[in-house]
């Protein structure tokens, strides 16, 4: 199980869980609360790269279709086909369903830590 507390934040709510230079990336549990229920979600291809700070894909929700937003740069490796066939997975535990993996990373300097982000959704609030 992940740990919400142990991981980084991009200000846009994707999360990397950063091990050496591969980063698993998914979103936060406050993103997917904002979207309601995922129902479809487009993402990049193994190989692709991505930049960070830049859109890799989209998640279409009952409400909006909304961008994802790369939290590092690197080559994606691996993507989640069990979110791609089941988008609501996403809702049910935000931690464990991640999207892509990627190596290489590199430009994680605009990453967040916990309590950082919770400041900047304590913001949002109000």
């Amino acid at each position: 199980m992940r740990d919400e507390r142990d991981i980084s934040y991009a200000k846009t709510h994707e999360w990397a869980d950063i091990e050496g230079d591969t980063a698993v990336i998914g979103i936060d549990d406050y993103a997917q609360e904002q979207m309601g229920d995922i129902v479809f979600i487009n993402l990049p291809e193994v190989g692709d790269e991505v930049e960070a700070g830049e859109v890799f894909g989209d998640v279409e929700s009952v409400k909006a279709v909304s961008d994802l937003f790369s939290p590092v740069t690197g080559k994606v490796v691996e993507v989640n086909e069990d979110v791609i066939n089941s988008p609501g997975l996403i809702n049910e535990e935000p931690y464990e369903a991640w999207l892509i993996k990627v190596e290489e990373v590199t430009d994680t300097s605009e990453l967040l830590d916990r309590k950082a982000i919770e400041d900047l959704i304590e913001e949002e609030a109000h």
